[in-house]
Parts: C-alpha cells; sequence; structure tokens
C-alpha cells in the first residue's frame, strides 16, 4: 500500500459483521467509547455519526476521488474543475493536476502558518505587559529569558524587565521584515548547515508576515501553477514558522510560566468529577488557564464553591491549552489534571460534569453550542478568533485584564454549578491514570548530568536505535481515535527507537499510559536498560505540536554535538501517524525542509500529483534530505521508519 497507485486504497478497520463504527473505530480509549455510548443515548449530533455520514453510503471511504487525491480545484468562476494527470486533464486555466494539489496545500500551510503565529503574537503580547507590571503573570524563568536573548545577540545587563521588553521589540521587528529580507531570528538558531542549505535552494525566509504574503499571492488564480515551485514556497514558510513562530513562542511561554521539568499528572476522563465546580480552559493558548489557577488555589474561591454546595473548584486541563498548562506547572486537588485530546471534545462535554467551557484558539468545535445548551454548562469564547453560532457571552483575552477575566469565569462555573448538578445526570465511574510529563531539551539534560553525550554514546553502541519525533494529531480517517498513533508507537519503542511525544498525539499516549515509566516493560531490552537508568518513560512527553520547533532546536544541538553533521544524517525521523488540520500540514512541509524523514498518515490529499509525489517522496532526498512517506499499514509504516534509522546508523558508521 505505500505505492502511489495504491495511495488510496484504504480500509476501514471496522468489526466483523458491523456496517456501523464501533468498538475500537470509534476509539483506542475504554473512556471515550462509554461517552460515545451516553451522547448516542441522548441523540446527540457527534463526530462519529457525522464522519461515517460523509461517505457515499454511509461509507467513509467512499469519498468523491478527485477532492481524495486533491485534484479538483474552486477557486475561480470557471470552476469547480477536475483534474488527471494519466490524460493530462486540466483545470480551465490550464494548471496541472500536480500544480492543483500542491497549490491547495500551500493554502493550507499558510492557514496552518498564520494561526501559530496568531498564538505568538498573543505570547509576545502577555511578555511584554508582564515586563510593565500589569498583568497577573511573572518572569518565572529568568534563565531562560537570558538565555534565549544572548542567543537573539541581545544585552542581558540590564534589568530583566528592560531584557524581556528588548526581546519582544527585536522578534515583532523581525516578523515584519519583508519576505526577500533574510530573518535574524532564523540566522541565529538555525543549524548553519541547513541555512547554507536553504540560501542555495531560494528557501531561506524573511519575516513571517512577508513569507505568508508571498504564499498567498502565489496562490492567485493564473500567478503560480507549478508544483515545484509551490513546494519550495511552502517550505520557505514552514522555516519562517518553525523558528519566528513555534521557537519564539515556546521560550517565551517558559519565560512566564517556567521550563518544563518531569512531573505526575493525572489524565484521562476521571479528572472530572460532577460533584466539584469544573473550569476547563480549551484550546491552544495557556494564558487565561494559567490565571484561573492562580485565582482558584486561592482558599477564597474554594469558599464560595463551596458555598453552592460543590465540593470545591477545580481547574480540568483540556487538548493543547491543557497540554501547555500540565507540562510546566504540577498538579494539586485544584489543578486536578488532563482529560485528553480533541476528538473526545464531545464526550467531556456530554459527561454532564462541566460547568464552564473556556474556548481559546484552535480546537473548539462547531458543535459545542448544542452540547452547551443540553448538559447546561457555559460556552465562553475567550478569544476574538472564535465565534459559535447562538453564543453572544464572551471574554476576549487582554493581559491586563487576565485576573478580572479569570475571576468572572471563575463567577460564572460557581453560578452555573446548581442548575448543572440539578438537572444533569453525571457520566461517573471514568477510569483516572497518573502519567509523566514536561520533558524539554533543558529537563533532558538535566536527566543526562548537563550534557547530551551520554544519549548520543547509547545510540552509538545501539543501546537505542534512533529517536522519532512523534508530531500528530487524532483522525478517524482510517482508524478510531488514537488507535493508529498508540500501535505506531508501541511498535517503534519495542525496536529501541526512544520517542519524544508532542500534539493530540501525546495525549493518546499519555491517556494510554505510554508515557508512565512502567511501560518500559514494554520497550525493547535496550531502550529499557536506559529507562530503568535514568528513571524515565520509554515515551518522553514533549509538549503540543508547537513544541515541533523545540524538536528541530533539539536536533540542532544533537547535529552539533555530533560535530555538525547534517540533520539529514541523523537516525531520526518524525511521524504524524493521525494528522488532521493545517498546523499538522506545515509540520510536516518544515520537517521536509529541515531534512527529516517524516511520516504521514491518513494518505493526503496530493496524490492526483504522481510528479508532485516524486518530488516529495523520492527526489527531496537528495534536494534537502528530507523525505515523505505515507503507509497506512502499521507494520509497514515501523519497518520503513527503521530502515530509514539503520540506514542513516550506517552512513554515520554507527
Amino acid at each position: 500500500m505505500s505505492k502511489i497507485n495504491n495511495f488510496n486504497k484504504i480500509k476501514l478497520k471496522k468489526e466483523k459483521g458491523s456496517d456501523r463504527m464501533e468498538g475500537e473505530r470509534i476509539s483506542y480509549h475504554e473512556n471515550v467509547r462509554k461517552g460515545y455510548v451516553r451522547i448516542k443515548r441522548d441523540e446527540m449530533n457527534n463526530i462519529w455519526d457525522r464522519f461515517e455520514a460523509q461517505g457515499f453510503g454511509r461509507d467513509p471511504d467512499k469519498r468523491c476521488p478527485f477532492c481524495l487525491k486533491g485534484a479538483r480545484c474552486d477557486l475561480c468562476s470557471n470552476g469547480p474543475c477536475r483534474a488527471d494527470a494519466s490524460i493530462d486533464k486540466r483545470g480551465v486555466c490550464g494548471i496541472t493536476a500536480d500544480g492543483m494539489a500542491m497549490r491547495k496545500m500551500l493554502l493550507r500551510n499558510v492557514l496552518g502558518a498564520s494561526t501559530y503565529h496568531y498564538h505568538t503574537e498573543q505570547t509576545i503580547t502577555t511578555l511584554r505587559a508582564t515586563a510593565k507590571g500589569t498583568t497577573p503573570y511573572k518572569i518565572t524563568s529568568p534563565e531562560k529569558l537570558k538565555a534565549f536573548a544572548e542567543r537573539l545577540g541581545l544585552e542581558i545587563s540590564g534589568s530583566l524587565e528592560e531584557t524581556a521588553m528588548n526581546l519582544c521589540k527585536f522578534v515583532e521587528q523581525d516578523f515584519h521584515r519583508k519576505y526577500d529580507e533574510p530573518s535574524k531570528i532564523v540566522e541565529l538558531l538555525a543549524p548553519k548547515e541547513r541555512q547554507d542549505l536553504w540560501r542555495n535552494l531560494g528557501i531561506f525566509p524573511g519575516g513571517i508576515y512577508g513569507e505568508m504574503m508571498l504564499s498567498t499571492s502565489s496562490c492567485l488564480t493564473n500567478v503560480d501553477g507549478y508544483y515545484k515551485s509551490l513546494a519550495l514556497k511552502a517550505m520557505r514558510l514552514g522555516i519562517a514558522m518553525a523558528y519566528e513562530s513555534q521557537i519564539v513562542n515556546e521560550f517565551c511561554q517558559d519565560i512566564l510560566y517556567g521550563i518544563p521539568t518531569p512531573h505526575k499528572m493525572r489524565v484521562n476522563l476521571g479528572v472530572l468529577d460532577p460533584d466539584y465546580v469544573n473550569i476547563l480552559p480549551n484550546g491552544h493558548e495557556p494564558f487565561l488557564g494559567f490565571a484561573l489557577v492562580q485565582l482558584a488555589r486561592k482558599q477564597e474561591w474554594q469558599d464560595k464553591a463551596k458555598e453552592v454546595g460543590a465540593k470545591g473548584l477545580r481547574i480540568i486541563a483540556n487538548i493543547e491549552t491543557g497540554q501547555e498548562m500540565i507540562q510546566r506547572w504540577e498538579m494539586d486537588d485544584v489543578f486536578y489534571g488532563f482529560t485528553g485530546n480533541w476528538i473526545m471534545q464531545e464526550t467531556i462535554l456530554g459527561s454532564g460534569c462541566v460547568d464552564v467551557f473556556m474556548a481559546d484558539m484552535n480546537c473548539s468545535m462547531p458543535v459545542d453550542p448544542l452540547y452547551a445548551e443540553k448538559y447546561k454548562f457555559k460556552l465562553i469564547p475567550v478569544s476574538e478568533v472564535v465565534a459559535f453560532e447562538g453564543i453572544k457571552e464572551r471574554e476576549n483575552y487582554v493581559p491586563e485584564k487576565a485576573e478580572i477575566q479569570a475571576a468572572k469565569l471563575l463567577e460564572m462555573g460557581i453560578s452555573n454549578f446548581k442548575e448543572r448538578r440539578d438537572s444533569v445526570e453525571p457520566l461517573t465511574n471514568f477510569e483516572i491514570n497518573e502519567t509523566i510529563v514536561g520533558f524539554s531539551t533543558e529537563s533532558i539534560l538535566d536527566t543526562l548530568g548537563g550534557s547530551l553525550v551520554p544519549l548520543l554514546d547509547v545510540i552509538k553502541d545501539g543501546t537505542i536505535r534512533g529517536v522519532v519525533g512523534m508530531v500528530s494529531c487524532t483522525s478517524l480517517r482510517d482508524y478510531g481515535q488514537d488507535v493508529h498513533t498508540i500501535d505506531v508507537v508501541k511498535e517503534l519503542i519495542k525496536k529501541d527507537v526512544l520517542v519524544l511525544s508532542m500534539g493530540c498525539g501525546n495525549a493518546a499516549v499519555q491517556v494510554a499510559g505510554l508515557t508512565n515509566v512502567e511501560a518500559k516493560e514494554d520497550a525493547g531490552a535496550g531502550l529499557k536498560a536506559v529507562c530503568e537508568k535514568l528513571n524515565i518513560p520509554p515515551v518522553l512527553s514533549f509538549g503540543t505540536c508547537t513544541d515541533t520547533g523545540r524538536l528541530a532546536d533539539l536536533l540542532g544541538a544533537i547535529a552539533h554535538t555530533l560535530g555538525d553533521v547534517p540533520i539529514s544524517d541523523l537516525p531520526v525521523a518524525a511521524a504524524a501517524p493521525e494528522y488532521m488540520e493545517q498546523k499538522a500540514t506545515i509540520d510536516a512541509i518544515f520537517a521536509l525542509a529541515l531534512g527529516l524523514y517524516t511520516y504521514v498518515n491518513p494518505v493526503p490529499t496530493m496524490t492526483g500529483g504522481p510528479d508532485l509525489m516524486q518530488l516529495l517522496t523520492e527526489d527531496l532526498k537528495v534536494i534537502t534530505g528530507g523525505q515523505l512517506h505515507t503507509e497506512t499499514d502499521t507494520n509497514e509504516a515501523v519497518k520503513n521508519i527503521l530502515n530509514h534509522i539503520e540506514e542513516k546508523r550506517n552512513k554515520l558508521g554507527i
């Protein structure tokens, strides 16, 4: 199934004799399957039924073949057009199937880049306001501030506040460089060998805003229809996004809220207790989530919750906002735990345990108002980019007002508790488990005694064969929620491959128990021995999808420690077993520009362009060193990742 002409022959994993989605075709997780039964009984519109209904004859795989292959376009009034490379059937304007598929992918990447950067802008705004002393936050990690400022060539002899202000000014100036003016951030952070390669290819980026303009303008009808040109522009945009948006964002969040360090965290739907006021920050931006925790930890707020009959007040971390929070702050009886990733959102809301669902940028579903009405909770957008039909109440985040806004959200939850508890039968007896979260470059170095050398030594001697950065969403396209991600990760650790998990895929392996120390029993002998020596899990919880940039920075450090070898020569790979949306597509394109073997599933809607697929899956190996691989079968996917790792080990002579 790895051949291009077989890319679209995907089989649904359904239980024998079933013509409906059930069992593991719903989810890997028993809790989610239990929640599905509840919302199905309540006749709620839900993601599983909607997914099944999208297919012809209720078969989700029977979709428009032109759409599946990316050979369809409706950008101009001559369309919609369909293209077929096998007979040179083109769009009315003359664009080929290859051009159609890559142009659509580039537009997806613009959406991903702009959304990543929206988050980054909010972080910089928050850091500046904090430096001025006008937010409830503080500079929690002065060491990270100084280290990052030094890497950017900034003066650090002044106060922390002055350094933070200078950092904000520097990065914002770089964001606004024209697309033909090289980014200083990329020059200062990216490995030199990559920079030289990108310059030679003409894909060294300027400022992120200029790059988004260049990419978007190129996609206009009758402007750039050449798939190779569009692919290079996508990689150029990906580079700008990773270094200017992702790395700047995560490092500045470290400065504000702390560098992730390993600690235990409760996970799974069992963190929801109907007898507490439960407020769930959801999305990708953790700012108000942290403000909620700070206030809710004060006794006066716990007392207010008890006055209305609750046992107390809890902040329950949710999806990527929650992931940002749990990586940095330890749990207690107020910041109680983490639910999981976005596909389980309706089962969370249908539990009857939620009082406020706070929706910041990304990953809140348009159907959520139906659940708010049925299960009696407050649905509150806290970002101007988020809106729901029928929901008028909102509290758009403003750093200077964060404490006041958090207090309003707590009051909403407390005032909502009695109605919710009296009128909604809660779903209880969910499982709950603990896991280890909080790995970062700094904490990995601390675990290794301050140097990457011990890790590299066990890779060199073969105890660990290689490293895979698993940056994934969650999708229903070929399997149930998280099934494929967990299967792939299980097979990798069996083969002595250390996995760093990020994104919604990180939640998958956390809830499945693979980020626990006890999961070493599922690892190969070599990886198990390393886990026992360092007291670490075989899968290191490394953060959110935004931490793709942090991973790139770590790989740059590894390449440097090995003598500045090209990143493309390292025994490493990127894997997205269940990518879903536009942030994921630009992550994958960046990984290819970085020189990584990049496994993705589901098969992307690009296969109608055979020359484009040849470029990404084969030709790119001698251009950037990267390679795209698509595969629906777990064993085949893992086999190919392992073959790549062994090929790179041989090239390095280890």
